[in-house]
């Protein structure tokens, strides 16, 4: 439903992010700025797309259009908590595009506050603006990619599976393991399998 009807803005830069919600892992930020003559068939939010849909239109992204992706790393979701550290990865991306958009928007509620008054944010931009639907691919396959390879060097979590988001698998092998180095250790769930014993008395 709704491919191929997302608005193209070109010269906009869409920007979107994977990777909030999972106890583990960086959050990951794209910003993509699509050409006049791009093809928008088969853009959509990256949720609504099988994964090897979103693998080809990654690489078309990629090979056609203006883009940029940055990690968020777990020391500084940590640091600032994950909606600050989502916001300066959303400043990060724009700056670290090649080309000066013409226009911004953001996929939510919220901007960063170095973008406001030169951006928009749009709610379910992801499944209306093709730039944010762009963004939200090259985010998804991005961090994707990067948690399958964590998963090699973190064995035993199941991270080329569930990707950090939090599932029985992943709460079981918490409490089997312990929590790994790329654990968000502001998530409650961390805390509570790094810390199984603590009780707090009055």
């Amino acid at each position: 439903m709704g491919r191929g009807r997302l608005k193209h803005i070109p010269g906009a830069a869409g920007v979107d992010e994977a990777g909030r919600g999972p106890l583990a892992g960086p959050v990951v930020v794209a910003a993509v700025i699509l050409p006049l003559r791009f093809n928008c068939r088969g853009l959509n939010d990256s949720k609504k797309l099988t994964p090897a849909e979103r693998e080809e239109q990654a690489a078309r992204i990629k090979e056609g259009a203006a883009w940029a992706v940055v990690e968020v790393d777990v020391a500084e979701i940590d640091r600032f908590n994950i909606l600050q550290a989502t916001m300066l990865g959303m400043e990060r991306a724009v700056r670290s595009l090649a080309l000066t958009p013409e226009a911004i928007f953001v996929d939510g509620n919220r901007l960063p506050y170095s973008l406001q008054g030169m951006a928009s944010a749009v709610i379910k931009a992801d499944a209306t603006l093709a730039c944010v639907a762009a963004a939200s691919i090259i985010a998804k396959t991005h961090r994707d990619a990067l948690m399958r390879d964590l998963a090699v060097v973190h064995p035993g979590y199941g991270f080329e599976e569930h990707f950090g988001y939090s599932t029985p698998q992943h709460f079981e092998a918490l409490r089997r393991l312990g929590p790994c180095p790329i654990h968000r250790r502001s998530f409650a769930p961390v805390q509570e399998a790094e810390h199984p014993c603590l009780i707090f008395v009055d």
